[in-house]
């Protein structure tokens, strides 16, 4: 089981803590230093106020973000958490995480997906109800953009006629592309694009808020497993995707973790053909995670009892 720790980069009331060079730079280290084999990002360019109040939360941009933290390490992967390509024009998404890649020598881990807040779409411009086939067609032209030859054609956002844009990533022959999403649409769309599925852990009540399907129990996931293999057999892939989930033994940061329960349900999830987990000390609303120090200890207590034990 490999570790990608979330950074607390959505606490914008402590900045100086969780949000300044100094701090990314030093948490992605220790990251590094402790054994996790990457950090992710989320992305919430522009949430409501509604949203805030209910436990959501803000973000620093994932492509910027995420390059203070290659500057400061060597071979940590950098994730986007989700980065939603429907806020986004294709070439102009295309050259930032190009650029990302580029810099850090090839360690993006492009996390993509729907999204679901449709106020945000509306700030931005994008449209909710399109928000699937944007993301459909974006993946296809992305690879395209990501072989640095001209581009032609049109879609959602562009209007190529032999448009290239350079540089390419250093990952061939583009960055590894993980979809989240628990839905069958999302499944197909990790069978015919990804080389890994980011599933959410979530219940039938906010199933609806997000736009997606429940899973709550390991049954849960094994169905929807099944399902994503049934549709890599149907294309003829034979090589293994990706499957990155958090723990719920974790505890999130409030109250700590139990080693032995949280060393347990990764074994279960590993059986099922989980391989990556999602580390995450704080999320909005928990109260747990005031200082760089306290989330430095809290890294290594974890790195001690599960990443080196």
């Amino acid at each position: 089981m490999k570790f990608i720790l979330g950074l607390p980069t959505d606490d914008m009331e402590r900045r100086t803590e969780f949000g300044t060079v100094a701090a990314l730079s030093e948490i992605g280290k220790a990251a590094e230093d402790f054994g996790f084999e990457g950090v992710y990002i989320t992305d919430h360019p522009a949430p409501t106020p509604r949203y805030m109040a209910q436990g959501g939360h803000h973000d620093l941009d994932p492509p910027v973000a995420l390059a203070v933290v290659a500057a400061a390490t060597t071979h940590l992967r950098l994730m986007t958490n989700l980065y939603i390509l429907a806020f986004r024009k294709p070439f102009a998404a295309a050259k930032a995480l190009a650029t990302l890649d580029s810099l850090s020598d090839g360690r993006l881990i492009f996390g993509t997906g729907t999204g679901y807040l449709e106020p945000e779409f509306s700030a931005l411009g994008a449209e909710f109800a399109e928000r699937n086939e944007h993301l459909d067609e974006s993946l296809e032209i992305l690879k395209q953009i990501w072989t640095g030859a001209p581009v032609w054609g049109s879609g959602r956002g562009f209007d190529a006629g032999g448009n290239l844009a350079l540089p390419t990533p250093a990952s061939h022959p583009h960055p590894p592309i993980w979809i989240g999403g628990n839905s069958r649409r999302a499944l197909r769309r990790v069978a015919e694009h990804g080389d890994g599925w980011l599933p959410m852990r979530v219940d039938k009540n906010m199933a609806r808020y997000v736009h997606s399907a429940a899973i709550e129990s390991l049954a849960d996931l094994r169905g929807r497993l099944e399902y994503l293999h049934e549709e890599l057999d149907r294309r003829g892939r034979t090589r293994p995707v990706d499957v990155m989930l958090s723990p719920v033994a974790l505890g999130y940061g409030d109250t700590g973790f139990d080693p032995g329960a949280l060393r347990n349900e990764l074994e279960q999830l590993a059986e099922l053909g989980v391989n990556h987990a999602g580390v995450q000390f704080s999320f909005p609303g928990a109260g747990g995670l005031k200082t760089r120090t306290q989330l430095l200890g809290m890294m290594e207590s974890f790195a001690n009892d599960l990443i080196r034990a």
